[in-house]
C-alpha cells in the first residue's frame, strides 16, 4: 500500500531528526524538513482519496505509533527552540549592557544612589 511507504519514509525521518536532535547535530535541520514536507504533503494527498474508516487495525495502529513519534519530535524542536530564545535573551542583554553609556549610573554611584 502506497500510505504506508509513505509512513514508512516519514517515520525514518522523524526517527533520524529526533536522534540528530538528541545527540545536538543540528547540521541537518534543512534537509529533515524538506523531506518531512515531502511526505506530509504525499500523505495529504493520499488521505483524501482513502477512505480513512476503512483502515484496518494495522494501520491504525501505525498511525497511533506514529503520532507518538511527531510528539516526541515536536518536543525536542521545541527543546531546541526554548534554548535558542534564552541564549538569544542573554546574547541581546549583554549587548544592551554594552552599548549603554551609563550616564546616569555613573552619576547616581557618583552621589550615593547606586549603592
Amino acid at each position: 500500500m502506497m500510505l504506508m511507504k509513505s509512513l514508512d519514509r516519514l517515520e525514518e525521518t522523524l526517527d533520524q531528526e529526533t536522534a540528530a536532535l538528541m545527540a545536538r547535530d543540528l547540521s541537518n535541520l534543512e534537509e529533515f524538513n524538506r523531506r518531512k514536507s515531502q511526505c506530509l504533503l504525499e500523505i495529504s494527498r493520499m488521505v483524501r482519496t482513502t477512505d480513512v474508516h476503512a483502515l484496518d487495525q494495522k494501520a491504525t495502529e501505525r498511525l497511533q505509533e506514529l503520532q507518538a513519534k511527531i510528539e516526541l519530535n515536536q518536543d525536542m524542536l521545541q527543546r531546541h527552540m526554548q534554548a535558542v530564545q534564552e541564549v538569544a535573551s542573554i546574547i541581546s542583554n549583554a549587548i544592551q549592557k554594552a552599548e549603554s553609556d551609563s550616564t546616569y549610573s555613573v552619576y547616581m554611584n557618583k552621589t550615593g544612589f547606586g549603592a
